[in-house]
This record gives structure tokens, sequence and C-alpha cells, in this order.
């Protein structure tokens, strides 16, 4: 039961830290001009180098990697990590801030049947109603709005549902690997093949120097905070949860953001976005309470 709420604790405290990551890139991009694409391949190359030196240092042992699990890290690194970040940037882009949300937090669905497909892990009434509650809080908070009559082009479709099958596939590929690895080598190899994957698009760009340092600051804390911090906690946490049950869970980061908005940026929350992040912290609730003796029985006896 500790290590459970443990494990929730570390994924709601990623959650935190990427909930951050909109108030730092909101300060890097005010402090110099970078290209989406060009800001996340450096976030992705700083941190591959930051945890390749603390472990060059402090322990060498965990740069080691079998290489039949070269292609799952390659995979994770290329499509969770580098992939989604591109496709995040483009549906933004495309689709707006609000409507780019919405489509990332389609995750759940796709992450459930792969989990259930892959691992037969079980559909249980109270995962499904938790995947309605955040999805529907995450409508309220994006401020999605069925009538507006919004163009979304078939491009913008695209990527915005490439962004929940690239979310989605963090939860997946984590579970694969770290029973085998520590959450620190999983995490330098897989943002080592992210910075390779976004590397071809870096063709002819500029290099970011000199950076203001009010920018540098705010880079720092998006590297640190919400991609060092962020990702070490989630993949220790996924260790001993279900995917499926991860991604729900981390929909926390919804709310975190709007949150963290309205402190640091000072943009207000509605009594929409008010329901709609109680919504998402009542599934993350109901997720993480106890099964009663009845389910645990029936469950034990299949």
């Amino acid at each position: 039961m500790k290590s459970n709420f443990l494990s929730f604790s570390l994924i709601i405290f990623a959650a935190a830290c990427w909930g951050m990551s909109g108030i730092f890139i909101s300060l890097v991009a005010e402090g110099y001009a970078i290209s989406a694409w060009g800001l996340a391949f450096w976030r992705e190359t700083s941190t591959a180098v930051l945890i390749f030196l603390g472990l060059r240092l402090f322990r060498p042992d965990l740069l080691r990697v079998a290489r039949r699990d070269l292609i799952w890290l390659a995979a994770m690194g290329a499509l969770s990590i580098g992939l989604f970040h591109a496709l995040w940037n483009m549906s933004v882009l495309l689709n707006g801030a609000a409507i780019a949300t919405v489509f990332q937090y389609n995750a759940p669905i796709f992450v459930t049947v792969a989990a259930w497909f892959l691992w037969r892990e079980p559909l249980a009434g109270r995962k499904i109603a938790a995947i309605g509650l955040a999805f529907g809080g995450t409508l309220l908070v994006a401020h999605f709005d069925w009538t507006a009559g919004s163009q979304i082009t078939a491009a913008g479709a695209w990527a915005g549902l490439g962004t929940a099958v690239a979310f989605s596939g963090l939860a997946l590929f984590s579970k694969k690997l770290t029973g085998d690895y520590s959450p620190w080598t999983i995490l330098l190899y897989t943002f080592a093949f992210g910075a390779l994957t976004l590397f071809p698009f870096q063709m002819g760009q500029s290099a970011p120097w000199p950076v203001p340092l009010a920018a540098a600051l705010a880079f720092a804390g998006l590297v640190l905070v919400s991609t060092i911090a962020g990702f070490a906690a989630y993949t220790i946490g996924i260790r001993q949860i279900q995917a499926s049950v991860v991604v729900i869970v981390a929909t926390v980061e919804v709310p975190f953001s709007a949150i963290f908005a309205y402190l640091f940026l000072h943009q207000e929350l509605d009594g929409r976005q008010i329901i709609g992040t109680a919504l998402v912290v009542s599934g993350v609730i109901l997720l993480s309470l106890p099964q009663d003796q009845k389910q645990r029985k029936l469950q034990t006896q299949k």
C-alpha cells in the first residue's frame, strides 16, 4: 500500500513538473527568439548531456545496456520524446493550445486499449469512469467549445492525434524497460535518441548563442525541473502502477498547468476551468482508492 501511494505521489509530482514547462517555455520565448523545433532539440540534447556527465562521474555502471534493448530505447526516445515534442509544437501551431491539449489527453484511451491488448490489463468500470472524468475535465479546462465551429485541418487533426499516440507510448515503453534498468539509464538513452530524431530538423538553423540571462535561467528550469526531475519521477513511479492507470493519473498535469499559469502568468481561472480541474482530480482519486475485498478475491480467482 505504501509503495502504491509513493508511486502515485511520484506520478503526480512528475505531472506538476511538466505543468511548469509552459511557464518556462513562455519565459524563454519572451527573452529569446528560437523555433519550437530548436527549443525541443536543445532541451533533449542538454538533458542527455547532463545525465551522461552525472552517470559518468558517479555511476558509470549504469551506462551499459544490452544490445537487444537498444531498439526499445531508440523507439521510446524517437516516438515518446523527440517525435512527441515535434508533434506537440505542430499541433499547437495548427490547432491552438486549447484544442492541442484536448487531442493530447486522448492518450489514456490509446494506452488503456494497448495495455489490454498487450498485457491483458483488465478494463474495470472504475478505470473507464476515470477516463471519462479526466477527458471531460480536460475539455473544460482547455476551453473546448463544441459550438464554436472551429476549423480543424486534416494536418492539424493528424498532428493532434499523433501527440496522443506518442504520449501514450511513454507509459507503454517505460513499462517494458523499467524492470531491467535504472530510470537514469532509460532517461539518458531515450533523450539521446530523441535529440538524434530532432537533429535533421536543425539543418540550416543558427546556433542559439548568445542567450539572455533571463531566457537562460528559464531554459535551465525547463531542463532541470520539467525534464530531468519530471521524467525521473515518472519513470520511477511507473514501476508499481499499470500503464493505463499511469497515463490517467498524469492528466493532473492539466489542472497544474492552469494553476501555474494563474500564479505566474496572471491568467485567471474561470468557473468552467475550476469545474474541469475538479473532474480531473476526481478521476485520479477514483483510481487511487483501494479495491474492495470482493474485487480482490475475484481477480485472484481468475
